[in-house]
């Protein structure tokens, strides 16, 4: 039986922590990658604010936005003490243990942001491997809501 409980919990963590990594903030990120194309400059700055960095080449501006990392978790132990009833009257005990933070943290986001020769957006890129449920804070006043 406890081994049947630890594969459930275990199939429901890989669940939860699937389901921050793809959720509605990645949608949102990724829909802005088409969605954004075309926006005029006034527009991007309007519902994305000014960006961290600026660049100009070759008649292309970069903007760069930045999502800082949320919660300052981090993983932690600690020792404890307990006492309680058992079956055979009072118990004490001592235990040990380990957490790591579930969707409590982000490590962040940098988005590029092109703007082609007429002030209108070319494209919107994010680093590889990045999450792009940290990146959505960047875009999401500038994508449709669904």
């Amino acid at each position: 039986m406890g081994v049947r409980v630890s594969g459930v919990l275990l199939g429901l963590s890989v669940a939860v922590l699937a389901a921050c990594a793809t959720g509605p903030g990645a949608e949102v990120a990724q829909r802005a990658q088409t969605e954004l194309v075309g926006m005029p400059r006034d527009r991007l700055l309007a519902c994305a604010g000014v960006p961290e960095r600026q660049a100009t080449a070759e008649g292309r501006d970069y903007y760069t936005y930045v999502a800082r990392p949320s919660g300052g978790y981090g993983p932690s132990s600690g020792i404890g003490i307990g006492a309680g009833g058992g079956s055979f009257g009072s118990g004490v005990g001592l235990g040990l243990g380990f957490s790591l933070p579930v969707g409590g943290t982000s490590t962040g986001c940098e988005a590029t942001v092109v703007l082609g020769r007429g002030g209108a957006v070319e494209q919107v890129s994010y680093p590889a491997g990045a999450s792009l449920s940290a990146c959505a804070p960047i875009v999401e006043n500038c994508v449709r809501p669904r």
